[in-house]
C-alpha cells in the first residue's frame, strides 16, 4: 500500500513539473481541497481538478524548469484513506535572468488521499509555508510569459 500511495505522490508532482497535465488531473479527485493559505493565497477550498490545473497553468509554463523535491514521506493509511507528510523545496526557474534566476519556496505539504476503486488519488493539499530564497520577482515575470 504505501508503495502504491508513493508513486501517486510523486507522480503528482512529477507530472506538475512537467507539465503533463492530464496525468496530473488523473490522480486527483473531485472535488479537490486545496489550502495554500499560510502562502497568502486566499482560504482552504474544494475545487474542481481543471479549476486548480488551468490556474497553474497560467503561471508555471513562464518558468523554464520547476522541481518539487519532497521527502521524507510519512504515511498513514488504513484501506481508504491515507495522510501523507513531507517536507518540500520547490525551485522554478527563468533562465538568463541577471538579478537571480530561481525562486524556492520552501514548507511541507499534508497530502490526503482516498482509495477510487482500486486505485489511489489525491484528495487534498495543504501547504504549509515555512520561508522563500532567491528572487521573489519571478512569478510575476513567469506569469507574464505564460500569458504570451
Amino acid at each position: 500500500m504505501s508503495v502504491e500511495i508513493t508513486n501517486v505522490v510523486q507522480g503528482f508532482f512529477e507530472a506538475v513539473d512537467t507539465r503533463n497535465w492530464d496525468a496530473a488531473e488523473a490522480l486527483m479527485t473531485n472535488p479537490f481541497h486545496l489550502d495554500y493559505s499560510s502562502y497568502g493565497a486566499g482560504p482552504a477550498a474544494d475545487l474542481a481538478p481543471v479549476d486548480i490545473l488551468t490556474g497553474w497553468q497560467s503561471v508555471l509554463p513562464g518558468f523554464d524548469v520547476t522541481h518539487h523535491q519532497l521527502g521524507p514521506l510519512m504515511i498513514e493509511a488504513d484501506d481508504v484513506k491515507a495522510t501523507v507528510r513531507a517536507y518540500v523545496t520547490a525551485d522554478h526557474q527563468i533562465a538568463g535572468i541577471e538579478a537571480g534566476e530561481v525562486w524556492t519556496v520552501y514548507g511541507s505539504y499534508v497530502l490526503t488521499l482516498t482509495k477510487a476503486g482500486a486505485d489511489w488519488k489525491l484528495s487534498g493539499n495543504t501547504f504549509q509555508f515555512q520561508f522563500q530564497t532567491g528572487n521573489t520577482d519571478l512569478p510575476a515575470l513567469a506569469q507574464s510569459r505564460a500569458a504570451a
